[in-house]
């Protein structure tokens, strides 16, 4: 009668101890996060990083496009919005957060196409 009660332990469905299955749940769980970690947290972090260092770097002159894809040189800041020259004396007001990237530095010269 023993002789079955071991052989139920060590079947797939049994109740036997499974060698070290918490230690290697938590050490794949572990793994996994940093793996999480370096390819997609870290570098987000360092994108928002950039993001806001070029955000607090604008200046008047500065030609810009905005996430909606609109072209403007920089004629006016404030904390939370700058105003951007589209054409000739039309000027558009819009949030500090919509300006996507910096196409020319004021005083830079320009970019050839």
């Amino acid at each position: 009668m023993t002789s079955l009660a071991y052989a139920m332990g060590s079947m797939p469905g049994g109740t036997g101890a499974a060698g070290g299955g918490d230690w290697g749940f938590i050490i794949t769980m572990v793994v996994i996060f940093v793996i999480f970690y370096f390819l997609m947290i870290r570098p987000q972090q360092k994108k928002q990083k950039e993001l806001k260092a070029m955000l607090n770097n604008l200046a008047y002159g500065d030609t810009v496009i905005t996430t909606g894809g609109i072209y403007g040189k920089v004629t006016g800041l404030a904390d939370a919005v700058i105003t951007l020259e589209i054409a000739d004396k039309v000027r558009i007001k819009v949030s500090r957060s919509a300006i996507g990237t910096i196409t020319q530095k004021a005083g830079a010269p320009a970019p050839k196409e």
